[in-house]
């Protein structure tokens, strides 16, 4: 068997087979892949510095990682060959015992992933939380047992190499235009994503953001019993916003009155929730909405998100340098990400925009920046588009390095702005990942502070 990419998902790939007794080769086209030492515990070959076409062509099952592109010509060849070509996910779920909670969406899927973890496990669930965060799929399947609630954020490149993945539960948190780097239309990246309710039969549930026209669209079509949540549409059932509760709202026959009554069941204070950005509201609703399917106590859910300050480099402030904030939003790496970012914002905002450009339209950028923001501060290979999208609308100044972004924005920003890395695009021009940004972000905030 023949496991394609060396990042995190193909090494536990890996290793679940050789541990289940399959005679394993690993092959990346990087020449370094860091540290392998686990693969060589159990002999298993790697193979760098480019893809053979032996072992492809010798393979009689091979597994994709989720950076690897499926198109890719050996790839093409097996599967013209015959070779069955799957994802990690599935073929870890293939030996999971626990019931799956998969979580999808072009924003916010990180956060509701870890949020729905948390709540879950305050209701006193098996969880095991991971998927495009965490421990990968493959590495959960030790530990799994018919009680385990695999809690799992999914990507499109995870999900368009599925086959039989069953979440029990499935969510779709919004879509919108992304990774056009590597889906070939934005309509192939709907197709991914809509992937997620392929299998569901009737006695699954799929959670849909009722907010979200494209996300209705891409889910009509699932056979899994409906379940909503929306923060602006008025929905007669689902998990909605009342009088400064987040809650469960359902129709009830009444034995009173003839036909159905509204019931509203509260499930979480909104004071509870101590998320920068009012956007996140929706990502707690969705978390909310797999808890109350899952039988989850609202006490329960609302320990879990008075206890959650979010995550590493989502809207995380980082710092206030003599009134000017720093924000560190370095995973809103597509447009509407970033447009949620500075839309969080009412004035004097320095938004740090650029990197490597996924696709999607920068123009979305220009109204939102004109109302709130002084500046942008464009780094990395977007400059010249992000310039040619904002022109007329605010000023663009260029930065060569994260140092000077910070720098800049910060003289820009003063006396009482805000800083925002909020980039639109991918890090991989400059950084290794969109964390390695982040935290380069927040290292030369401490670096501007001292000085």
């Amino acid at each position: 068997m023949t496991v394609v990419g060396a990042a995190r998902s193909g090494l536990a790939a890996a290793l679940l087979l050789a541990r289940r007794g399959a005679l394993v080769t690993v092959s990346d086209m990087r020449s370094d892949v860091g540290d392998t030492g686990v693969l060589q515990a159990l002999n298993i070959p790697i193979e760098l510095g480019g893809h053979k076409a032996e072992t492809f062509e010798t393979a009689n099952l091979i597994v994709l990682s989720p950076g690897v592109p499926p198109e890719q010509p050996l790839v093409q060849a097996a599967r013209n060959r015959g070779i069955p070509v799957i994802g990690e996910i599935e073929l870890a779920w293939r030996w999971l015992k626990g019931r799956v909670i998969a979580i999808t969406g072009t924003k916010g899927k990180s956060t509701t992933t870890e949020l729905t973890g948390r709540m879950l496990e305050a209701a006193g669930f098996k969880v095991i939380v991971g998927g495009n965060i965490g421990a990968p799929l493959s590495a959960q399947v030790q530990d799994s047992t018919p009680e385990t609630l695999h809690v799992v954020e999914t990507s499109s490149f995870q999900l368009e190499q599925i086959e039989t993945f069953h979440p029990w539960i499935a969510v779709m948190l919004n879509f919108s235009p992304d990774h056009l780097d590597r889906h070939p239309s934005v309509e192939a990246y709907a197709a991914a994503k809509a992937r997620i309710f392929e299998n569901q039969d009737p006695s699954d549930w799929a959670v849909i953001n009722a907010d979200d026209p494209a996300v209705l669209e891409l889910a009509r079509r699932g056979r899994a019993a409906k379940r909503y949540f929306a923060r602006r549409e008025p929905i007669a059932e689902g998990t909605v916003v009342e009088s400064g509760w987040i809650v469960d709202r359902s129709l009830v026959d009444s034995p009173v009155v003839s036909g159905f009554s509204r019931t509203s069941t509260k499930l979480v204070p909104l004071d509870a929730i101590h998320l920068l950005g009012p956007h996140l509201i929706t990502d707690v609703m969705a978390a909310a909405t797999v808890g109350t399917i899952a039988g989850a106590a609202p006490a329960a859910m609302t320990a879990a998100v008075e206890s959650f300050g979010g995550l590493e480099h989502a809207m995380e402030l980082v710092d206030e340098i003599h009134g000017v904030r720093f924000v560190n939003d370095s995973k809103a790496t597509n447009v509407e990400s970033a447009l949620r970012s500075i839309e969080s914002f009412d004035a004097g905002l320095v938004t740090i925009l650029g990197g490597r450009f996924k696709g999607g339209d920068l123009g979305r950028l220009r109204e939102p920046l004109a109302l709130r923001a002084k500046a942008v501060v464009a780094i990395g290979e977007a400059r010249p588009m992000i310039h040619a999208a904002l022109s007329g609308a605010i000023p663009v100044h260029d930065a060569a390095s994260m140092r000077d972004a910070v720098r800049q924005g910060y003289d820009l920003a003063r006396p009482s702005g805000v800083v925002l890395l909020a980039p639109a695009c991918a890090s991989f021009d400059m950084f290794k990942d969109y964390a390695e940004r982040g935290s380069r972000f927040k290292e030369e905030v401490a670096k501007l502070k001292r000085s």
